[in-house]
């Protein structure tokens, strides 16, 4: 490999959530969603190039930025947008928060697949709207894996529901993995069409997929699906750059756009850091074997941890992951609730994990959920000290 992912940095002490959360120095973390990889070479050296300046004033978005986004997604994903499509903020959640401000009001029903991202949660009520919960199933599919899977019928009904106005898509999900296929996308939005439903899709993890697996923009698989969607999308979950807090909405529909531009500016998170655009530009210009080379090592981690937990976690049951970094575990062997199972890894094997229970409190019962995106050796470090514990 031409990059080093086995090269470990220490992060603690460095104001960062990850580490720095949890005061005790024994800890491993391996829960919240981001990495301990140094961002691309190309990334560091524009941001070092930008910081010599020395000057950090108000940042003014121009055209290079919106070409880079244009032709990453036209040259990766086969999807054509157009300039005036794109709007930018700050992050893909405050980008949820103004999604439903725009297009829903205060009373009506948000649609999720359950379980799911637990941010989706909170911005639906923060924007005074209600949950509605469809909850996936599992399913034996190709090759006999036991995946997730939409219930069709729950789907449908959940969006004949006179109050549910828009359906709030993960795309690849979080946190079961899954990345749905251009048939189930467009399955989706003909069911959400049909109740007059808008669609608004996550795409955050969208560059994480492994082996065997295609990423499916939503706005891509049709014309119809273009028409009736927002999407969300932000380098900063593939390239590790959360801290830049830089992200887009993109929307074909110009009176959404409208909408959307206002709550943007409602929300007072119009600004994006001096630091974002460039760092979006080196990613997308200039990191592509990058991103590539992260996803066969993360594959790499994937069949680490399934290879230790046949060989010596024998309870767990770890789920097919599609994309991410964030296997999906079924730990209801040790008859222990997410909770309970999360807060003992924690205490007597000294690993931070998520209960599945911040995904969905009745859906995510039996499961937690890792983040492997870490140098293997450090992933390895934290199976044995849960298998030891």
């Amino acid at each position: 490999m031409k990059y080093n992912f086995d090269e470990i940095v220490t992060r603690r002490g460095t104001g960062c959530v990850k580490w720095d959360e949890m005061p005790s120095d024994d800890v491993i973390p391996l829960w919240v969603a981001d990495m301990d990889f140094k961002a691309a070479p190309a990334i560091q050296e524009a941001i070092r190039k930008r910081a010599e300046h020395g000057v950090f004033a108000y940042t003014l978005v121009e055209e290079p930025y919106y070409e880079a986004v244009i032709s990453w997604f036209k040259r990766r994903h086969q999807w054509t947008i157009r300039r005036e499509e794109i709007l930018y903020t700050t992050g893909v959640v405050p980008g949820m928060s103004v999604a439903i401000k725009a297009l829903t009001m205060p009373g009506e029903k948000v649609l999720i697949l359950s379980p799911d991202y637990n941010c989706f949660f909170s911005s639906i009520r923060n924007n005074g709207c209600e949950v509605l919960e469809s909850v996936l199933e599992l399913s034996s599919r190709s090759g006999g894996a036991r995946g997730w899977v939409v219930n069709w019928q729950d789907f449908e009904s959940k969006c004949a529901d006179e109050k549910t106005t828009v359906f709030l898509l993960c795309n690849p999900h979080n946190p079961t993995g899954r990345v749905w296929t251009k048939e189930e996308l467009a399955r989706m939005n003909d069911i959400c069409m049909k109740y007059g439903v808008k669609v608004v899709s996550d795409e955050i993890h969208c560059e994480l997929v492994m082996p065997g697996h295609t990423f499916q923009p939503f706005a891509a698989v049709n014309e119809a699906c273009r028409q009736n969607c927002v999407i969300l999308n932000s380098p900063s979950k593939s390239f590790n750059t959360a801290g830049l807090q830089t992200a887009n909405i993109i929307c074909a529909q110009p009176e959404w756009r409208r909408r959307l531009d206002r709550a943007i500016n409602i929300n007072e998170v119009c600004d994006l850091n001096a630091f974002g655009p460039v760092a979006l530009m080196a990613a997308y210009n200039e990191s592509e074997d990058w991103i590539d080379e992260l996803n066969q090592y993360l594959w790499g981690n994937y069949q680490a941890l399934c290879q230790y937990a046949e060989e010596h976690l024998p309870e767990w049951k770890v789920r097919p992951m599609e994309g991410t970094y964030l296997p999906w575990v079924d730990i209801t062997a040790t008859g222990l609730s997410s909770q309970a199972y999360a807060d003992q890894l924690l205490k007597e094997a000294k690993v931070w994990v998520n209960p599945g229970t911040m995904y969905g409190a009745q859906s995510g019962e039996g499961y937690i959920r890792l983040n492997i995106a870490c140098p293997r050796a450090l992933l390895m470090e934290a199976l044995e000290r849960i298998h030891n514990a």
